[in-house]
């Protein structure tokens, strides 16, 4: 996707604090023991499509958390119609994807300590 417009931008925005809201009330429901942040919210042109992109902390399961919000989607979708009925005309449908930016944090900075504890090459 290209950049966003400050409309959907917007949009994004108002979506992502619902949802976060929604995952720290509700959330233990949908994936029990974890604790699930909404990173990023991208929203296509027409607002009729979300993006959500969600990071999961203090599981090992994320994958099978991921699978189940999904398969919780129109039930998510309907509790968020009832959030923003008097900003949408529409609810957009949802598509929840895995955000692995702390996993490849984590990885990098453990190639990072094995590379600084390597003896250094003389010049």
């Amino acid at each position: 996707m290209g950049t966003e417009s400050k409309r959907q931008q917007r949009f994004a925005g108002v979506i992502q604090q619902d949802l976060a809201e929604m995952f720290q009330r509700e959330g233990k429901s949908w994936a029990p023991g974890a604790f699930i942040t909404v990173t990023k919210v991208r929203v296509t042109p027409d607002l009729a499509i979300v993006r959500v992109y969600l990071s999961f902390l203090n599981t090992q399961t994320a994958k099978a958390d991921l699978d189940q919000i999904r398969s919780k989607a129109n039930e998510i979708r309907y509790k968020l119609g009832a959030r923003i009925k008097n900003q949408a005309r529409i609810v957009p449908h949802l598509e929840f994807f895995l955000d692995d930016t702390n996993e490849y944090v984590e990885h990098m900075e453990k190639i990072f300590d094995v590379i600084s504890k390597e003896p250094r090459q003389p010049d």
